[in-house]
């Protein structure tokens, strides 16, 4: 396994450090069980960068530092494992589409790198939102209404979540990366392209 350069740790950082501002801005909040922000945003354009173990570790210290800085919600350390550690390590899961990204872009493809780019963000927030919608069984379950299942209601409150997450930074990230793809193309990056650049 080839090593992580200094410049990606550096990365990982920083980008954990920005998603945590973002996540201090207000966020849209259609029920008090559902918040919907571009939290997410740093990570995923880590990803696009860097792949899936650069993002992945940046998610993580987001994770660590939202714990540090008290922003977490605690419960218990089962808990607070799995919604602070493995939930947003596993946003890094939108790195997997990376090489596909890369490779259309510099192949000048851009509408089949930014459908790639919705289809890792959707990865990417369902694969967080899995570990939000366990917690919610295991223990957020007597805040379901009554009647309502707690299955059912972790479902429907980290589904939404989720989706709506998904759709907005999907948008964004569309957007700026449309506009100005160079910031997820690196210089000295060495991908392997298989195939011959048309010329």
């Amino acid at each position: 396994m080839k090593k992580l350069s200094l410049i990606a740790l550096i990365e990982a950082s920083f980008f954990a450090a920005f998603a945590i501002i973002l996540d201090l801005l207000p966020s849209i909040k259609p029920t008090p069980n559902i918040s919907i922000s571009v939290a997410m945003l740093p990570i995923f354009i880590l990803a696009f960068r860097w792949g899936f173990r650069v993002s992945m570790i940046s998610g993580f210290m987001w994770g660590i530092l939202q714990i540090v800085m008290g922003d977490a919600w605690i419960v218990t350390p089962v808990q607070t494992f799995i919604e602070y550690v493995l939930a947003f390590a596993f946003i890094g899961f939108a790195g997997l589409f990376y090489n596909f990204i890369q490779k259309d872009l510099r192949y000048g493809k851009k509408k089949t790198a930014l459908t790639w780019i919705v289809a890792a963000i959707f990865i990417g927030s369902l694969a967080r939102y899995f570990w939000h919608f366990c917690a919610g069984i295991l223990f957020f379950g007597s805040y379901a209404p009554e009647g309502m299942s707690p299955f059912l209601f972790s479902f429907a409150v980290n589904g939404a979540t989720a989706l709506g997450s998904w759709v907005l930074c999907s948008i964004v990230v569309v957007l700026v990366i449309a506009t100005a793809p160079q910031i997820i193309i690196r210089k000295n990056d060495s991908l392997a392209i298989t195939h011959n650049k048309a010329s």
